[in-house]
């Protein structure tokens, strides 16, 4: 910059913007199956045109011993795949997803947040109930499912909705919670 030369100057900001983006997309979890499935959820969102912006501030290093992998794959499939619908009728340079993956000293925590429409309150009421859908036939069990599966190892998940974002955010024990039989 004091050579005067702002192109190269510029260049060089965008190259190290790009270098540090990249950095912070591959903090990861402990868990390659949580960390797969975000790598294929952000891929098809990009593509769908969803802005993603992925926050993993904890390794989740023993989740397994709380939830198995494929069961929490399993809940932030389908809150991700959610909140992708919810934005269908939102313009694409609004279209934002926001996924944070954390933990306090008792439990694993996530957040999947979207730009989408507002859920009512009415509807909000019945979204975890089996076969309460607004998408139609052959939907309205996996909120159901996603609830079902965080109760049983002592975890939850609850519901925001206003006029700008909708958030869901769950956690799950990190001491396990042995399963009913």
């Amino acid at each position: 910059i004091e050579m005067e030369e702002y192109a190269e100057a510029n260049d060089y900001i965008e190259q190290v913007y790009g270098k540090i983006t990249s950095v912070s997309r591959v903090m990861k979890t402990a868990n390659p199956a949580v960390n797969a499935l975000l790598q294929v959820k952000v891929a098809a969102c990009e593509k769908a045109g969803v802005q993603v912006d992925v926050t993993i501030t904890s390794k989740w290093e023993t989740l397994e011993s709380t939830l198995p992998d494929w069961e929490m794959c399993k809940v932030l499939s389908n809150l991700i795949d959610n909140a992708v619908d919810a934005m269908e009728s939102v313009p694409d340079n609004k279209k934002q997803l926001s996924i944070t993956l954390g933990e306090n000293v008792k439990q694993y925590t996530f957040r999947v947040e979207n730009t989408g429409e507002m859920i009512p309150e009415n509807i909000r009421e019945h979204l975890f109930i089996p076969g309460f859908t607004t998408k139609g036939d052959g939907h309205g069990m996996g909120l159901h499912i996603v609830r079902r599966t965080l109760k049983e190892r002592g975890g939850d998940i609850e519901v925001h909705s206003d006029d700008s974002r909708t958030v869901f955010s769950g956690f799950v024990p990190k001491t396990a919670i042995p399963l009913e039989s």
